[in-house]
């Protein structure tokens, strides 16, 4: 798999990297939020710039950009409007949507945006030819609030957030039974040979397992939150880290202990 480097990031190798958003609503909430983030030992800081109350005066968000970066210094730094349809704050037309993801690119502060992939073609094309002009990463993604979708509607998904050539391909579903997670684990695994970072999870309390196990199906983010959560399912990063490093000791002492065993032999 191609890995994705940010800054001392390396994202897709090793145990999962985990990712917390910010969900103020005003400049001094957000900043107050990333302090918390930045005390805790998450790698990547989300801006979820749909919950911020000035997100539509460009100006104001290149401010609020500036001083995060200024806050969380060599963090790495997720810019997100998620939509209405999507599971977001705010309705916008697809102008708008597009104007603010090019706002985070041109600010020079972003490392990565989240492009929705189901937007207008033209609006995924200009967004993600104008992130990588700038050198910002982009991270793909599909929602659905409702349900889990079947296997092959999710790896079409994939592939197409693939072809469009985005850096990281983000799936998330909502499971309304136990199958609906191992389906979501399943095309984890497959997307996962696509050759770019996988990001997936299976959302609500019936979906944990799959934030938690991320090195094992090949997920390489997953999303923990500091205070209030950015969606159904999330644990407090601290929590999260616990497992995540439980989970990565225990298969690196398996992996030992199997070629311990052949060498015995």
């Amino acid at each position: 798999m191609k890995s994705v480097v940010i800054r001392d990031l390396v994202i897709g190798e090793g145990m999962a990297k985990i990712c917390a958003p910010v969900t103020g609503i005003s400049e001094e909430e957000i900043l107050e939020q990333s302090k918390a983030i930045c005390a805790l030992d998450a790698d990547i800081l989300e801006w979820r710039c749909d919950w911020y109350k000035e997100v539509l005066n460009s100006d104001q968000v290149k401010r609020v950009l500036e001083r995060l970066r200024k806050c969380i210094g060599d963090m790495a730094l997720l810019v997100t409007f998620r939509t209405k349809k999507e599971g977001g704050q705010l309705e916008v037309d697809l102008k708008t949507y597009e104007a603010i993801l090019m706002s985070a690119i041109e600010s020079g502060y972003a490392d990565m945006v989240d492009l929705e992939i189901m937007s207008d073609s033209q609006t995924v094309d200009t967004v993600i030819r104008s992130a990588h002009e700038k050198g910002v990463y982009v991270v793909a993604s599909n929602h659905d609030f409702d349900r889990t979708p079947e296997k092959e509607v999710l790896l079409e998904r994939m592939a197409l957030m693939d072809k469009a050539g985005a850096d990281i391909l983000k799936i998330a579903v909502m499971p309304q039974k136990a199958k609906d997670v191992v389906r979501l684990l399943d095309v984890t695994e497959e997307a996962s040979k696509f050759g770019r970072p996988v990001i997936t999870m299976s959302m609500s309390g019936l979906g944990l397992v799959s934030r938690l196990s991320g090195e094992v199906f090949g997920s390489a983010v997953t999303f923990g939150c500091v205070g209030r959560a950015s969606a159904p399912g999330q644990i407090e990063v601290t929590q999260l880290k616990k497992i995540l490093e439980l989970m990565h000791d225990n298969l690196y002492k398996c992996s030992s202990a199997k070629t311990t065993q052949k060498i015995v032999r």
